[in-house]
């Protein structure tokens, strides 16, 4: 009897401990806001929650391109420069007539969708051209990324410094543009939708869809889980990796000209860093460094978790160096349960 009740608590604790490997992140998001709460109660506010939403928007956008390559046990370290260059791209062809320092003087106003379009699709060739280094060259995804990283900066710096202004921060950006980035649907107000946030969630679910629903998602974590058995099985694993790299690159461009509409302006130095943050908030919501394993839900809320911490932090006034403090811990505990559940798996 006493064998019996000892194997049934074993039994229960190991339940519990799989539980809370596998659900920790989603716990340590409530245990965030809680003691947030705590602090400062009024911080549980859907005006809070609607600023927290709308910075994030962007950044969910990146991270779900970033979430599909690290799928495939790739990385891409250009994201946050594409994300610069879609940036200026879109805002130096959305000026509106009367901006004094217009990059393009004498053309007239293009529709909305032209340059945004134009930006995602400049994006897409640099992540054409990552994905034929990795897949048909076999250079390593770090490097290939890393050297695609510099030139994207290049480029876009040399287009932001061209004469006759130089390198001046584009302003005066069309009124139709920056509705995208603060406009809203509803009434003004608590009951309001930003544009910005229902973009990001369309796009979500298009991703959650061609992630876990079509042939090409599955293709993904079957590269990651094991490239070498996914070709064996008829997967065409060079073409997959060249599209995944090119979606995410639209993806950056997408992102990059939604931050250029949300800020109203834009510099060669937009999306520096933005890699970064986007991976680490990808590892932190389940996504395996690894290759192989990660959810759209779980990106989400690895975005959601630092966006919370930036906005949320501040609204105590904690210093911005605890700030980092807490981000580093929450990233290496991510990626120790991360390592714990590759290991129980094996």
């Amino acid at each position: 009897m006493e064998k019996q009740l000892s194997n049934s608590s074993n039994l229960r604790l190991k339940k519990i401990q799989t539980f809370g490997i596998q659900y920790a992140i989603y716990l340590v998001f409530v245990v965030l806001i809680l003691v947030i709460t705590i602090k400062e109660p009024s911080f549980l506010s859907l005006n809070n929650f609607r600023n927290i939403l709308s910075m994030s928007a962007t950044r969910i956008i990146i991270a779900m391109g970033i979430g599909g390559i690290l799928i495939t046990g790739g990385v891409d370290l250009a994201a946050g420069r594409m994300v610069g260059l879609a940036a200026v791209l879109s805002a130096s062809l959305l000026q509106t007539m009367e901006y004094p320092r217009r990059m393009y003087p004498d053309m007239p106003i293009l529709p909305l969708i032209l340059p945004i379009l134009i930006a995602m699709a400049a994006c897409g060739i640099f992540g054409i051209l990552n994905g034929i280094f990795i897949a048909k060259l076999k250079v390593p995804a770090f490097i290939a990324t890393l050297g695609s990283m510099v030139a994207v900066y290049g480029v876009n710096s040399l287009y932001f410094d061209r004469p006759p202004y130089g390198a001046q921060p584009i302003g005066g950006l069309d009124h139709r543009f920056t509705a995208l980035g603060s406009g809203y649907v509803g009434f003004n107000g608590l009951y309001s939708i930003p544009y910005i946030v229902i973009i990001a969630a369309v796009v979500t679910l298009f991703i959650y869809v061609l992630y876990n629903k079509t042939t090409f998602g599955k293709n993904l974590y079957a590269i990651g889980g094991n490239a070498e058995a996914a070709r064996v099985s008829g997967v065409n694993v060079e073409m997959t990796l060249i599209m995944m790299y090119s979606l995410a690159a639209v993806l950056y461009g997408l992102g990059g000209t939604l931050e250029a509409a949300r800020t109203g302006g834009a510099t060669n130095n937009y999306g520096n860093g933005y890699e970064l943050d986007a991976i680490a908030a990808c590892v932190v919501g389940g996504v395996s460094n690894l290759g192989g394993i990660g959810t759209v839900p779980g990106i989400v809320i690895g975005v959601l978790i630092f966006s919370v911490i930036n906005y949320g932090l501040t609204f105590i006034n904690m210093s911005p160096y605890w700030q980092q403090i807490v981000k580093g811990a929450i990233i290496i505990a991510a990626v120790a349960l991360d390592i714990r559940k590759y290991l129980k798996k094996r």
